[in-house]
């Protein structure tokens, strides 16, 4: 990995600054340590994790040499109501880089997952800190299986996981996608400034969920019905079987059908 070629590669205040650690816990830990006192935009790279982080409470396995674990320091001018929004706009930029880099349909499950065909192949991590309704920063978490081989995934993740080398037959130059990830992140978060509904479409665009049956568990509560669009907040519009429209913030989402 060349930091130094990605600092010169990173087109915008994304990846002017960058932090690379050989191992560190958590990228996404450091980044909230480090993000009251940094500036917008700055980079935290690790080449592994000891304790990596993935959504509601889970282990993000990360290996030494072969895959991308980056968080992002973001300073957002929204209201904390629209935070999900962040995590849209992370996913449209991920998955378009992620294309261009390896020709393959990567898509977004919601809120978070980068899929293929059914597999997941890279995910978003989202934590913030806020005041009085507004978002005081946010630090975005982006781990991308990149060279890793389905040995090198626990058993247990086996079947649900997958990787840009394990699709393609491919080795990667991670160097390379980091750069193009954080130009489409420039790209698509000043669009988020300026006219969300654009992405918006473009996340439904690249949607594997909309239109699906899927399972939400949200909190306590657990709900079946088709996922029908998102909304202009990046909330999940779901239609439960009963005919009843609920607006789903978060959840861990299963696609049934």
């Amino acid at each position: 990995m060349n930091i130094e070629k990605i600092r010169q590669g990173a087109r915008g205040n994304i990846g002017r600054e960058i932090l690379f650690y050989p191992v560190i816990d958590s990228t996404n830990t450091a980044g909230l340590e480090k993000a009251l006192t940094s500036e917008e935009g700055l980079v935290i790279l690790a080449d592994s994790q000891l304790k990596g982080k993935g959504r509601l409470g889970r282990t993000w396995v990360s290996p030494p040499g072969l895959n991308i674990y980056m968080s992002i320091v973001l300073k957002p001018l929204i209201e904390l109501a629209d935070a999900t929004l962040i995590t849209i706009t992370s996913a449209v930029a991920c998955s378009i880089a992620l294309r261009n880099i390896s020709g393959l349909e990567i898509t977004i499950k919601w809120p978070n997952d980068l899929m293929f065909q059914n597999r997941k192949i890279g995910g978003i991590l989202t934590e913030l800190k806020s005041e009085l309704k507004k978002i005081v920063f946010a630090v975005v978490g982006i781990g991308i299986n990149v060279n890793s081989e389905l040995k090198d995934f626990p058993e247990d993740i086996r079947r649900m996981a997958t990787s840009l080398r394990n699709e393609t037959k491919k080795s990667f130059s991670r160097t390379e996608i980091i750069i193009e990830l954080l130009n489409e992140l420039n790209k698509w978060y000043a669009v988020l400034a300026s006219d969300r509904e654009i992405i918006i479409d473009k996340w439904k665009e690249l949607s594997s969920t909309i239109g699906r049956k899927v399972k939400v568990v949200s909190g306590q509560e657990t709900l079946e019905g088709i996922a029908e669009d998102i909304n202009e907040k990046g909330m999940l519009i779901l239609k439960l079987l009963t005919g009843e429209q609920k607006k789903i913030v978060s959840g861990d989402l299963i696609v049934l059908s």
